[in-house]
C-alpha cells in the first residue's frame, strides 16, 4: 500500500503536466509520461481529481484544471500573487522595445510562467505562454533566476539534474555553467535560440526581501531583434525594471 506522502507526490505531478497543457488540454498518455506514471496509474487519479472538480474532461477526452482550481488559487492570491505588480513593467517593457515581455516566478526547481504583454514588433515567439514551466537553467527566467542562486544551492541543483536529455547537448553541465558564469558578469542572462532555433529571450531576476531570486522579468523574439550591439539597451532596460520590481514587491510584502 502506498505512503500517503507517495499518493500527494503522483496527484501534484499529475496536476502539473495537466497545467502544462492550458487552454489546449492532455491526453492520460501525455499526462502519464510527464508525470512518470504508469498509464492506468494516471488515469485513475484523474478521474477521482475530475470528481473533486480539480481536473476536467472534454468530450475528446483531453484532460483540463477543472473549476475548483481556480477557487483554490483565488483564495491563495492574496498571499502569493504579485503578477499585478508585474504588469507596469511588463507594459514599459514591451512599449519601448517592442518585444514580448514576461513575468515568471521560481516553484521549487522550476519556473512558471504568469503574465505575458506582447509588444509591437508583428513577428513573435511563441516559446513562453502563460502555465508553461521549465527546469531552472532552461529559458532566460531560469537561467537567471539559477545564476543568482547562492553557488551552492546551484551547484547541488546542477548535480541533481540532467537537463542534456531533455533540452539537447547545449543544456550540458558545462555549458550551463559557462552561461551561469557569463549572467553573472552582465547582471541578465541571454538564451542564444537554445530552445527554438532563432528564438531569442534575455532575463533580468527579481529578488525577495531576503534577497533571493524568486521571479524574472525577460523579454523574447526573433533573432535578428536580438543582436550584439542591440542586447546591451535591452539588458538595461532589464535590469532597471526588475529593480523596480523587486522594490515593489517588498514593499507589499512586508508586514
Amino acid at each position: 500500500m502506498e505512503a500517503p506522502h507517495q499518493v500527494v507526490a503522483r496527484v501534484g505531478r499529475l496536476l502539473r503536466a495537466v497545467s502544462q497543457h492550458e487552454p489546449d488540454g492532455v491526453t492520460t498518455t501525455e499526462a502519464a509520461t510527464s508525470a512518470d506514471l504508469a498509464r492506468p496509474t494516471a488515469h485513475r487519479l484523474l478521474v477521482a481529481l475530475q470528481h473533486e472538480g480539480l481536473v476536467d474532461r472534454t468530450s475528446a477526452g483531453q484532460w483540463l484544471l477543472g473549476p475548483e482550481t481556480f477557487l483554490l488559487g483565488s483564495a491563495a492570491a492574496t498571499r502569493y500573487d504579485v503578477s499585478h505588480l508585474a504588469a507596469t513593467s511588463l507594459r514599459r517593457l514591451s512599449e519601448t522595445t517592442g518585444e514580448s515581455a514576461f513575468f515568471s516566478a521560481r516553484r521549487g526547481d522550476e519556473t512558471i510562467c504568469l503574465v505575458r504583454e506582447d509588444g509591437s514588433f508583428p513577428i513573435r515567439s511563441h516559446v513562453l505562454h502563460e502555465g508553461i514551466r521549465f527546469p531552472l537553467g532552461v529559458a532566460s527566467a531560469g537561467l537567471v533566476i539559477l545564476a543568482h542562486l547562492p553557488e551552492r544551492e546551484a551547484a547541488a541543483f546542477l548535480d541533481d539534474h540532467d537537463l542534456a536529455p531533455a533540452y539537447g547537448e547545449t543544456h550540458e553541465r558545462a555549458r550551463i555553467e559557462s552561461r551561469l558564469r557569463e549572467t553573472r558578469r552582465n547582471g541578465y542572462a541571454v538564451n542564444p535560440g537554445l530552445i527554438v532555433r532563432g528564438s531569442w529571450g534575455m532575463g533580468a531576476a527579481v529578488f525577495d526581501a531576503h534577497g533571493l531570486p524568486q521571479w524574472a522579468l525577460s523579454l523574447t523574439g526573433i533573432d535578428h531583434r536580438f543582436a550584439r550591439e542591440r542586447r546591451p539597451e535591452l539588458g538595461q532596460a532589464l535590469l532597471r525594471e526588475a529593480h523596480d520590481l523587486s522594490r515593489r514587491i517588498q514593499r507589499f510584502r512586508s508586514p
